[in-house]
Formats: structure tokens, C-alpha cells, sequence
């Protein structure tokens, strides 16, 4: 006998190389969860995947309107999946208001799967259909319809319990999920597992979830309106152990293991904010190792906290987003002072001020940089996907450390949501980490002052980093004190002198360029020369990845390179640069990647702004591409 999981069931199922399903519904129908759930599944199948999680910006929009649509996007496939996709392949709409809101992500041709359940005429009102019922005129025309009653459906299903009707249509996303679980031949077991973890010590509502995800998969199997089934073989991957992890995750797990790399515990003050706060949740779960937690009451002491635990020998490092950055200026500048280690994770989202708190953007690349009082560098770097979370966090730690300066992190609600399929690095793997307190005194870290009495030194340099020691606070004989006050050089007592201050600017400025030492070289897809380089940073890279390669495909002449390192520029950039006629620069900001390059690099530099709250798609690079390589007309 076969299962519902089982392809074998269905002597139509149809072999893809992938698929790219999206899920949408109001806040409250769960499509986050089961968007998740249907990810687990993919893992499990041992497929390359990647998602976009997209949340409403409204706390608590009416039910039914297009402003209160949650969807989930998830791209998974046999190849390298390198976006959650251009377009969809499924659509999963519970109401008209996500049909109205995603219709047009949909590719020709493709199916889409309705709740008819939710397109009465108050909901099509809600929706802003009221010209129309899309079920019934021509809005569909062109693709594959599946239309089922859902809420009935789980109503019929669950109709012998003693749950609430509130309970029981809430668990319609179930029956989705085991419907659409069985269109692409998914596993149901990950999910059955997932329940009956969660409501453990629910039983009436475990085993409601259960049944209801077993009848949607039934249902998928007998009617049919699903003419086609598809299976979705394996990716070919490096061997290993993987697991699908968001970005959040994989940067508070990057941190941890910073903490067990270098010896040092890990201190993590954060002020909940969108889309950071996840970062906090998942390291509270790491208690057993050397990390400490602390929810603060605002962002400024957070960073406060955090600049604290460094001065007391920890690694600081505290989470926010843009807003939560300018709150924190002042104290990232005491670090930039004292010269403490300290690591800033912004998860940037729209802005200016509370700007679009659940969509994504790169607006925050000039603040990183320049954004303090006075002059006051520091490293920027942004990590280029979900996975990369981990080993840019652990960077972080490790630049901070080994310099003696705050670094910031930029990632952004896009990398911190999604996830994509990550190989668990070996710990043997990882890069050293080492991480020396100064002791003892020296000849070179010791003096004499006026009155005969010998003093420490903490502004003495390292020749190679130009870090200064860094002195745990109650070390004999090392005394010395910190402050936001200019420094005098090696001393560190208070000066005025207006040498001293023009001489320890751009020694902290030095030692912030000489972390171009320990960047590896930037990675070129392609030719490292030609007529046209597209240049990115962060979390655009999976797009300009898959544009190059569709390119590639058509034999377009064209390369990429991506920085992670992002300030300073690496010092192999110019050489690539000036290897190329143009350079492209995609960036999901107004242009600011662009201005650093303009201002250091005399190259004919092309920008690709997207400001929407929405990743690059690829195609909208691969046009970008073409428009770039065709001659102008005279």
C-alpha cells in the first residue's frame, strides 16, 4: 500500500528541477507556520531551498484587507537555488485579499489554489474587488484553478471535537499544507512531528492538527481538479549535515560559537525591535554555553550593557535595526574612543524613522559608515545570505577582538527571515580565534610617571593591527582608566593637545584601514576582466548569482563579485574594477554602495536602485545586464 507521501501513489507525477510555492492569507491564517512546515519538508528531502517570509506591516489590520496579507515564498529544487524565486509556481490564496495582493507574482500558466470558502461578497469588498468576483469573470484566464472550500472542509473534518469554531478554522492552514505537501510529492512526517512536539500538552488540539493535515493530503489524492503531481528530486550537495536555518538564527548560533572559539564569554544586550529580535530568542536558548542575554529597557542601554561587558574582558555585542543604530550613536562613538571591542548587528529594514519595520532594505550603509559624531571609523561588514549569517557574526567577533574596535554587522530583514538549506560547519573548520588579555607588566606597557610611581600604558600599539592591549579591569598593576574624552597617545590620560588629537584620529583611523589584512580576496563569477563587472553587497548576492549564470546561459559577457567585507573597500577592489569598462552596482537603497566606489575609484560605475521593500529579482538584474552592454545610440 502507498502512503500520501509516497509519488508511486499517483501514476501522473511529473519530474521538476524546482518549484517555487507562496503562500498567503491574513495574519491570523498561519502562513508563516506552514510556509515553515512545507520548508521542513524540503529539507528533509534533501532539497536546496530558499525563502522569503513577508509580514504585514500592520500590527492588527482588518481581517480580509489587503494591508493585513502575511505570505511566505519558498523556492526549492534538484539545482542551485539561489533566490526564493522570480515566479510562482503555486499561489496558496485563504482569502481574496491575498489573491488581489499576489496574483501578478504568479507566471503564465502557472496553478493557483483558492479558499472559495473566503470570496463572499463582504470578503471581495474587503479586498477591493468590488467591481468583480475574480472566480467568475476572466481575471484567472490563464492559469491552472484549483478551487477548495477550506474552511468547510476543516469544519466537516473536525466537526466530532469539542474545539471552538475559532479553533477548528484556524487549523485550515493544516489541510493547505497537507494538500499542497502531496502536489509536490513532500514528506508528511516532518510536519506530523512538529505537531505533536508543539501541542504535546495540548492533546485535543494535536490531534486535530494531525487529522486535518492527513485529510488535506486524502483530499489532494481523490479529487480531480489536480491533474498533475510533481516530484522534486534531491539536490547534489557537498556531503555533510544540513539543516534549514533563517538568519537570525544562524547569526546568534555565529556568536555562540565565537564564545566557544575564542575562549571569551559573549554578552548579548538587545532592545526588542523588527526584524532584530530574533536574534535575542534564539541565543537565550544557548544559555549552556558561554553566552549571557540581557532584554534592556531602551537601545541605548543595550549598547551601554554591551560597551559595559567589553570594558569587563566579554565580547559585547548588542542587535537593533536603523532606528535602534541612531539611538546607539553616541555609545558606538565611546567605543570608537576607548577602543573596546564591541560588535553592532543592525537587521536593516525601510526607513527613515519607523519607515517599513517588516520589509527589507539596504538603507543603512552610510550610517554604518560615516553615521557618528566626529571622526569615527569603524569595519562594516554584511553578510551575503541566511547561511552566511554564522561565519559574518563569528567575523565580527574576531575582527573586534583582534583590532580593538566596534565593527557593525549589516544584514537586513530579508537575510534575518529567510532561510536557505545550511551545512553545519565542523568546529575544527572554523577559522582561529584567539583572543589574549594583557597580563602582565612590561618594558613596552609600562612607565614612570612624575612622581616615580610606575603606570600602565593602555594605548600602546601592536605594530601589525596598531590594536591597543586590552586589560581586564582589576588586573595587578595594570590600572588605567577609559573615557569619552580625547586620549593622550600610549598614556591614555586626558589631552587637549591638539597634536595628540589629530595624531590618535588617524591612528584609529590606520588601524581601521589595516583590517583590509585579514580580508580574503574578493570572489569573481566569471572573467576577473571584460566589459561589464555587477558589483553587490549583502543580500543582494543571490540574485546577481542567478542573473549572472542566466547570462551566462545566453553567452552574455559578464562577471560578478560580491563583498561581504564592505568598509573598508578591500584592497584587491581597485585592481578588479579597473578591469572592466563598467561596473553595475545593485543595491536595494538609493545609491549608496555607488558613492563609496565613486569617491575612491575613477571607473565608470552604473546603478541599480530598488527601494520597495521587496529582494532584487533576477530578472530585474538580467535586464539591467543587457540594458548595460548595449550600445548607445549615437
Amino acid at each position: 500500500m502507498t502512503s500520501p507521501s509516497d509519488p508511486a501513489a499517483d501514476a501522473s507525477t511529473r519530474s521538476i528541477p524546482d518549484a517555487t510555492v507562496l503562500f498567503a492569507g491574513d495574519s491570523g491564517d498561519g502562513m508563516q507556520l506552514t510556509g515553515a512546515q512545507f520548508t521542513l519538508a524540503s529539507a528533509y528531502a534533501r532539497n536546496d531551498l530558499a525563502t522569503l517570509p513577508d509580514y504585514p506591516a500592520e500590527i492588527r489590520a482588518p481581517a480580509g484587507t489587503t494591508y493585513g496579507v502575511s505570505g511566505f515564498q519558498l523556492h526549492f529544487g534538484a539545482v542551485d537555488i539561489h533566490t526564493p524565486g522570480d515566479k510562482v509556481d503555486l499561489l496558496v490564496a485563504m482569502n481574496a485579499a491575498a489573491l488581489k495582493v499576489h496574483l501578478s507574482r504568479v507566471r503564465p500558466g502557472g496553478t493557483v489554489l483558492v479558499n472559495t470558502d473566503a470570496f463572499a461578497p463582504r470578503d471581495l469588498e474587503l479586498a477591493d474587488w468590488s467591481d468583480a468576483d475574480p472566480l467568475h469573470d476572466d481575471t484567472l484566464d490563464g492559469y491552472e484553478v484549483i478551487e477548495v472550500p477550506l474552511t468547510t472542509l476543516t469544519r466537516e473534518a473536525l466537526s466530532d471535537t469539542d474545539l471552538s469554531k475559532k479553533q477548528v478554522d484556524r487549523s485550515k492552514n493544516m489541510f493547505a499544507l497537507g494538500l499542497t505537501l502531496w502536489m509536490y510529492s513532500r514528506p508528511l512526517d516532518p510536519a506530523r512531528d512538529w505537531i505533536r512536539n508543539k501541542f504535546s500538552d495540548r492533546p485535543v488540539i494535536r490531534d486535530a492538527n494531525l487529522a486535518v493535515l492527513k485529510k488535506g493530503a486524502h483530499y489532494a489524492e481523490t479529487i480531480e481538479a489536480i491533474g498533475t503531481r510533481y516530484q522534486v528530486d534531491p539536490a547534489a550537495m557537498k556531503p555533510g549535515t544540513y539543516r534549514a536555518v533563517r538568519g537570525a538564527e544562524a547569526t546568534a548560533l555565529g556568536l555562540v560559537a565565537a564564545a566557544h572559539q575564542s575562549g571569551r564569554s559573549v554578552f548579548y544586550g538587545s532592545y526588542p525591535i523588527t526584524p532584530a529580535s530574533d536574534i535575542l530568542h534564539e541565543i537565550s536558548k544557548h544559555k549552556n554555553f558561554d553566552v549571557a542575554t540581557f532584554q534592556a529597557e531602551d537601545e541605548i542601554a543595550a549598547v551601554g550593557a554591551a560597551l559595559g561587558a567589553s570594558f569587563g574582558g566579554s565580547i559585547g555585542v548588542c542587535g537593533t535595526s536603523g532606528p535602534g543604530v541612531a539611538l546607539k550613536t553616541e555609545a558606538i562613538g565611546l567605543g570608537v574612543m576607548t577602543e573596546l571591542p564591541l560588535v553592532i548587528v543592525n537587521m536593516q529594514r525601510g526607513g527613515p524613522s519607523t519607515g517599513l519595520p517588516t520589509k527589507p532594505e539596504q538603507g543603512d550603509l552610510m550610517q554604518a559608515v560615516y553615521g557618528r559624531n566626529g571622526e569615527a571609523p569603524l569595519p562594516v561588514l554584511a553578510p551575503a545570505s541566511p547561511g552566511d549569517c554564522f561565519y559574518m557574526a563569528y567575523e565580527a567577533c574576531r575582527i573586534a577582538t583582534t583590532y580593538m574596535t566596534p565593527v557593525m554587522l549589516l544584514a537586513d530583514g530579508y537575510l534575518g527571515n529567510g532561510s536557505e538549506a545550511w551545512r553545519i560547519p565542523a568546529v575544527d573548520d572554523l577559522p582561529s580565534f584567539t583572543v589574549e588579555n594583557t597580563t602582565e607588566p612590561t618594558d613596552r606597557n609600562m612607565m614612570t610617571d612624575d612622581d616615580g610611581n610606575p603606570q600602565f600604558l593602555p594605548y600602546v600599539r601592536d605594530d601589525d593591527t596598531l590594536a591597543r592591549p586590552w586589560a581586564v579591569p582589576g588586573t595587578p598593576e595594570l590600572e588605567h582608566r577609559l573615557g569619552g574624552l580625547e586620549k593622550e597617545h600610549e598614556t591614555g590620560n586626558v589631552s587637549y593637545d591638539p597634536e595628540n588629537h589629530e595624531r590618535m584620529v588617524k591612528l584609529r583611523a590606520e588601524k581601521v584601514q589595516r583590517v583590509t589584512q585579514s580580508m580574503p580576496p574578493v570572489p569573481v563569477r566569471g572573467p576577473r576582466q571584460g566589459s561589464l563587472l555587477v558589483l553587490g553587497w549583502g543580500s543582494t548576492k543571490g540574485a546577481i548569482d542567478e542573473a549572472v549564470d542566466r547570462c551566462h546561459s545566453e553567452d552574455t559577457p559578464v562577471s560578478a563579485a560580491h563583498l561581504r567585507y564592505v568598509w573598508p573597500l578591500p584592497a584587491d577592489l581597485e585592481a578588479l574594477v579597473d578591469g572592466f569598462d563598467r561596473v553595475l552596482v545593485p543595491e536595494l537603497n538609493n545609491g549608496q554602495l555607488i558613492r563609496l566606489l565613486r569617491n575612491a575609484y575613477d571607473a565608470e560605475f552604473l546603478p541599480l536602485n530598488k527601494i520597495q521593500g521587496r529582494p532584487f529579482r533576477a530578472a530585474e538584474i538580467c535586464t539591467a545586464i543587457r540594458d548595460a552592454l548595449t550600445p548607445v545610440a549615437s
